[in-house]
Parts: structure tokens; sequence; C-alpha cells
């Protein structure tokens, strides 16, 4: 005998799937200011530096054999290599290789990475079928808004129940955005949406292992995939993310559907993103500048008695590894962030080469890092005391590291970290090119240029 089980659900929500799906749809081309605009760039360069420069990672690697597997057809580019696979092939491995250093983009309202999902899924698309530079841009600031939106209107309860944010809504930002891409229609585009939205992408267990990266590029190659399907007819619940049992109350308790269309195409998510100076968890760079604060004030490292901190819950909770083996691990350590902040005035993904991480003097002094956690501090900021062996005792306190929305990036700083990670890749002649190029891309007739300067010679 079955017995029906009540949902504690809200059974009035507003049709959330199809008022996101007329705004990806009618939304008109460059129907936002041009600072907007130039974030979107910005975006764009920040993630394409990130995916080459880890275009041969042993992720990648990995990744790129098992594609292959498939014997696929080369429709699509992988950034910073020779090899072209299908463009669901290229979406996943580009999206993990976006992510793999830790080091791309952050809507800190909700620690979303949102171009890892959406720039990989266009861009693998949109060589197949030959869109322009102004296609992906609409493209990328549309997806990226849908994947915010709904992360806003569930953050912070459905990231504390584990699920990786991500990739959780990022399959979402991925069908919105090839959906645009593609011209889709309104109902086509409520189909894509509703088929993402049986496709969220991972779990924070698996922070510090290769799988966390993939989430972004499983969350691209499902909303590009999802968009496909209602290309071709594939049909889905046309309220798909807001009904009783579908995505949203299904994955949190808190749904704030007011977040979905709060200035919805006047107000855009992707002015809120910020871009890591350091290649490692965002909770982290506060403590980071703090130390490099201390290193440009004489602390030095072999000085130090210990170094106490004082940081948010969520810091410890995230990134609390004191004794990582490994630089995956080391990302999530903010001990090793402070020992590498001091000693080298900087955590570029070179400070988290495993041999790095087990160099004794950066071991000895990860040692003496003592962190406590404060409720009263933000997660955005840190209390830093180091205490020396002269007994003397430096006091940095940082409200909102290098990188933040108060703190920002510059263009050129954008610029030298594109260079520090596409270089040794691409060599420098093509990253000076390829960066010119991409400050252009909303004016670029194709993408066969941009796409060639990122394959090595």
């Amino acid at each position: 005998m079955s017995h029906a089980i009540a949902a504690a659900a809200d059974l009035n929500a507003p049709p959330v799937t199809k008022i996101l799906a007329e705004f990806v749809t009618s939304h008109p081309s460059q129907g936002w200011t041009a600072e907007v605009d130039h974030e979107a760039h910005r975006t764009f360069l920040n993630w394409l530096g990130c995916a080459i420069g880890a275009a041969n990672h042993e992720s990648v690697e990995s990744s790129l054999a098992a594609i292959r597997e498939f014997q696929p057809a080369p429709q699509a580019s992988i950034l910073g290599r020779k090899d072209r696979v299908d463009m669901g092939g290229a979406a996943l491995i580009n999206g993990i290789s976006s992510h793999t250093f830790d080091f791309d983009d952050t809507h800190l309202k909700t620690v979303i990475h949102p171009a890892g999902p959406v720039a990989s899924a266009i861009l693998a698309l949109g060589e197949h079928i030959n869109a322009n530079g102004r296609q992906i841009i609409d493209s990328l600031i549309l997806g990226i808004d849908v994947a915010c939106r709904v992360g806003n209107a569930m953050y912070p309860d459905h990231y504390h129940r584990g699920w990786h944010i991500t990739g959780s809504t990022g399959m979402l930002g991925s069908a919105a955005a090839c959906s645009r891409l593609m011209g889709l229609d309104l109902q086509k585009t409520i189909m894509a949406l509703g088929i993402a939205a049986s496709q969220p992408v991972g779990m924070r267990e698996q922070f510090g292992t290769m799988t966390k990266p993939f989430h972004p590029g499983g969350a691209a190659r499902a909303g590009q995939l999802s968009a496909l399907l209602a290309k071709h007819g594939f049909t889905a619940s046309p309220k798909a993310l807001e009904a009783g049992r579908g995505y949203m109350q299904t994955v949190s308790t808190k749904c704030d559907w007011s977040e979905i269309d709060r200035a919805l195409g006047k107000s855009f998510e992707i002015s809120l993103n910020t871009y890591k100076p350091f290649a490692c968890g965002i909770v982290i760079h506060p403590a980071i500048d703090a130390c490099a604060q201390l290193r440009a004030q004489g602390v030095k490292a072999e000085d130090v008695e210990r170094i106490e901190l004082r940081v948010h819950p969520l810091v410890l909770e995230l990134t609390g590894k004191k004794t990582p083996k490994d630089g995956l691990e080391g990302k999530f350590s903010v001990y090793h962030g402070c020992a590498v902040g001091l000693i080298f005035g900087q955590a570029g993904e070179g400070e988290y080469a495993d041999d790095i991480v087990n160099r004794p003097d950066v071991v000895a002094l990860r040692a003496k890092v003592n962190a406590t956690t404060d409720t009263s501090i933000s997660e955005a900021s840190v209390d830093v005391k180091a205490i020396l062996k002269d007994g003397k005792e430096v006091h940095i306190f940082v409200k909102n590291a290098i990188g933040s929305v108060e703190n920002p990036m510059s263009d050129t700083n954008l610029e030298q970290k594109f260079t520090s990670l596409a270089e040794p890749i691409i060599g420098s002649e093509k990253t000076r090119q390829l960066i010119s190029a991409l400050w252009k891309l909303g004016q670029a007739s194709d993408l066969k240029q941009i796409l060639s300067l990122c394959t090595p010679d």
C-alpha cells in the first residue's frame, strides 16, 4: 500500500523558470552599461588565463584521456593544447582546467565561481556554431546572471548543506547561456533550464581533490547538453526550478524568490564578480594579504615566534588543513597561505607546488601559525598578530583583501596575472597578442583568432 508523503514546500512560488527564460531570450544585446560589458571582458580574460595555465596539469591529462575513450569528433579546442575533442568534452575539460588552480573568478555574495561553467560551455559551443564575440559576451553576462540569481536565492543554506554551489547552480547558467547563444525561443529555453535543473553537480566533500574542478566542468557540459536537447525537442517540467519537488526546494530550505527578479535586467550579477590574486580558496585571501603586508613591513620568517590569526568560523571549516601533504591540500590550508604570504610575499600557483608545500622552512613556519575563530570577524576580513622572538608584536587587520569588490584588481593586475599563467604555455608573443584580442572580444567577427592564439606552437 502506497502512502503519499507531503513535502514541506511553498506551493505558491512564482514562475521562476519562465521568468529567467524570458529574461534570457528577450533581453537585448548590450542591454547594459559599458561598465557591465567591460566586466564581462575582465571575467572572460581571467577565466581563459586560468584555463590555459593549467593545460598540462595531471587533472587535464586524465580527463582528456577519458574523453578520448569515446573517440570524439574534433569539434572544439582544448585551451593551451593542440588537442580538439567534441564540444561537450571541451566544455568539461576547459571547465576543469579553469578551476584546477582555484584561481578563477568569484561572485563573493554566493562564493560561486561563475565563469567556469558558463564560459567553458559557450566557448566550445561557439567554436562549433561559428559564433561571434558579441554573442559570446552577451551569453556570458546572461548565463552568469541566471546562475548567481538562483545562488542568491538559496545561499547560504544550500552551500552549508554541503553543495558546491559553483557546480550546483552552474548547469543553469550554462544552459541559459547556450540557449541564448543558439537563439532558442522561450519555450525551448524553459525546457533547457528544466533539463539542467535535474543535473546539479558537486559536493563540498570533494574540496582538495581533482573532483572539485570537475564540478564546473561537469556543470558546463550538463548545461550545454541541456540546451542541445531542448533545441531538438526534448522536454522537461516547465516549473522545474520552483515546484514543490523541483530543484530549488529540493536542494535548499531557503528559497528567497525575490532574489530571482530583483532589478532583473537592470543590475547584473557579473558586476559583483571578483578576481583572485592568490591561487587558493577565497576565504584565505585576507590572511595571505595580511602576511604579505607583514613581509613588506620587514617581518622575516626566521624572526617569528608565532602568528596568531582571528578568522570567521567558515575559514577553518573550509581551509583548516594544518599539515597539507601536497599542493591541492595546500590550497585549503590557511596555515600554508600565511606561511607563503610571509616568505614569498605572494601565493600564485608556484607557491602551491608540491615541493614548496613540503619545503622545510615553509613547514616550520606553518607550524607557528595559530588560528582561532571569532564570529565578530567577517568572512572577508582577518586579524593577524605576529609575535617576534625579540618580544615585539606587529598587528595587521585586513578588512577587505586585494581582489575583493572593495579593493579590486585593476586591468593591469589582471593582465599580469594572465601573463604569469599563459606565457609558460603559449609563449610571450602569443600571450601579448591574446590579451589585446580579449579586450576586443565583443567586436570580434568570430573566435578563430582567439582560439588560434590559445594553441601552443
